[in-house]
Formats: C-alpha cells, sequence, structure tokens
C-alpha cells in the first residue's frame, strides 16, 4: 500500500495492521513508553555535589547578572572556562568541600541502609518493577494483534527522541566535569610527586653531610686524644684517650679560663695548638661546633 508523504502536522490517521509493517522496525516504533522518573525515597541522604559543581552553584547567578546577554550554553561555556583558569588554591576550597561531601554521603548511606524505610523502598521498588514488567508485556501483545496509529507515533516517536537528547547532553556534561576534574588531581598529583622528589633528595643531601661531619669528629677527636696525650690537666694529671678526649677538652677550656691562668699549663696548649696548624680561637670553636 503506497501512501505520500506529507507535513507531520496534516498527517491523517490511518490504520496499519501490525503484520504489514517490517518486523525490523517494530522494536523502534512501540509507542506508549515515556520516560519514567527515577524513583526515590524522600529519607534517602542527599547525594553529594562535585567540586565544579559547587563553584557554578557559587558563580551562576553573578555571572548572569554580569552577562545579562548570553545564551545559557554560552554561560555555561563562559563558566566552564573560569573553572579551567581558576589557580589551584581557590580550587581547592571547592574540592575539599566535595571530598567532605562525598565521605558525608557515604556514612550517611551506609547508616541508612540500615533503617526500616530502605528495606521497605527496595521492596516497594521491586513490586513496581514486576508490575511494569507484566504490563509491558501485555503492551507487547496488544501491539501485535492490534491497528497501529501513524499520527500518534509520530507525535511520541519525537518525544521520546527529545527525551533522550536531554539525557545525553546531561551525560556529555557531567563526562565533561569529571574530566576535569581527573585533569586537576593528576596535576596535583605530579605536584606531590615534584614535593617528595625534592624532600627525598634533600634527605640524602643531610644524611650524606651528617656522616661526613661525623667522620670529621671522630677524625678530629683522634687527632686531639693523640695531640694531647703527654699534657695531663693540673690538679688530676689526666692524660686524653679516645674514649676520654670530650670531657678532658671541656676541663682543658675551663682552666685556660681560670683566674690566675696557669701560664706554664696555657703555654703547653698553646704549643699543641700551633702544631695543629689552627689558632687557640678556632681550635675551640671548631671543636665545639663538632661535639
Amino acid at each position: 500500500m503506497e501512501i505520500k508523504s506529507e507535513p507531520i502536522e496534516s498527517a491523517p490517521s490511518i490504520k496499519l495492521e501490525a503484520q504489514d509493517i517490517d518486523s525490523s522496525k517494530r522494536g523502534s516504533w512501540q509507542k506508549g513508553k515515556k520516560r519514567k522518573k527515577s524513583s526515590r525515597d524522600a529519607t534517602a541522604p542527599r547525594h553529594p555535589l562535585t567540586g565544579y559543581v559547587r563553584f557554578l552553584n557559587d558563580r551562576r547567578e553573578k555571572a548572569r547578572a554580569e552577562n545579562p546577554n548570553l545564551s545559557f550554553s554560552e554561560l555555561q561555556k563562559l563558566l566552564g572556562n573560569e573553572w579551567n583558569q581558576l589557580p589551584q588554591n581557590q580550587k581547592q576550597q571547592y574540592l575539599i568541600a566535595a571530598e567532605q561531601d562525598k565521605e558525608r554521603y557515604s556514612q550517611e548511606m551506609a547508616a541508612y541502609r540500615q533503617t526500616d524505610a530502605y528495606r521497605d523502598f527496595v521492596q516497594n521498588k521491586l513490586k513496581k518493577k514486576s508490575k511494569q514488567d507484566r504490563n509491558e508485556d501485555e503492551n507487547d501483545k496488544e501491539f501485535e494483534y492490534s491497528g497501529y496509529d501513524i499520527s500518534i507515533f509520530t507525535e511520541e516517536f519525537l518525544e521520546h527522541n527529545k527525551v533522550r537528547e536531554t539525557e545525553l547532553r546531561q551525560l556529555r556534561k557531567s563526562a565533561t566535569n569529571y574530566e576535569q576534574q581527573n585533569a586537576i588531581l593528576l596535576k596535583h598529583l605530579d605536584n606531590m610527586k615534584t614535593a617528595v622528589e625534592k624532600l627525598q633528595s634533600e634527605t640524602a643531601q643531610q644524611e650524606a653531610a651528617n656522616t661526613s661531619m661525623q667522620k670529621h669528629l671522630q677524625d678530629l677527636r683522634q687527632n686531639l686524644s693523640q695531640k694531647f696525650a703527654a699534657l695531663p690537666l693540673p690538679g688530676t694529671n689526666e692524660t686524653p684517650t679516645l674514649q676520654t678526649i670530650d670531657n678532658y677538652m671541656s676541663q682543658m677550656l675551663s682552666t685556660l679560663m681560670a683566674t690566675p691562668p696557669n701560664q706554664a699549663f696555657n703555654k703547653s696548649v698553646k704549643d699543641v695548638v700551633n702544631s695543629l696548624n689552627i689558632s687557640v680561637k678556632d681550635f675551640m670553636s671548631d671543636f665545639n661546633n663538632a661535639a
């Protein structure tokens, strides 16, 4: 049967038997399937907001007031560019708030799943799903054995496409938001890796310096214990060893600063220091710093 092509607005209502319709098109021509709102328990925890969405909520009204002539899509593009150019320290407040909100949602959701309200909600949802499946089976059978109204099909088909396009735009928007957040997190991770590498390098340098200083201190103690081995402390006749050199040097410094001075002892110390090729002042400073 030949059907002349006419504008949709004036298309007449023509009845066709189901067996005359190509079986390959039945799946896309079924009528009556409208988009269903996802059921949600009113007592369930509120879903968390991403950092980008929080930024949009803060800036949208002000941006709309500053740019009244922009369309919705142009305004969204403007805010997206602002987010991309926002300094990391300013973005951080939104990302931290989003992470806290996500943690809040996880905790509240875990508690909510233990409630009677959640169990009732799941049971009701399963009952509705079972009833819906039965209704769809009945509609499919009715379609197979009844006529089909072309004008009604066209209107509902266009509405179905419109709904799907809206869903697709929302999914693309969500994907863009997640990509932006992922890029931010990757950048933050790179900065953290750089900071860790820098700290590891500084730690290695400090450990090398400490090892060198420890060796210098050990060499200095050994050299001093050998040089002053023949010079006992006045009043004690104590001579230094590698184990007692620190205490020996402290007592020697007290003797050098005593009043009245011990001229003979002071001269002996000066002679030993001269043999070390450093001044007395530099010698004591070097030893104290090493210790």
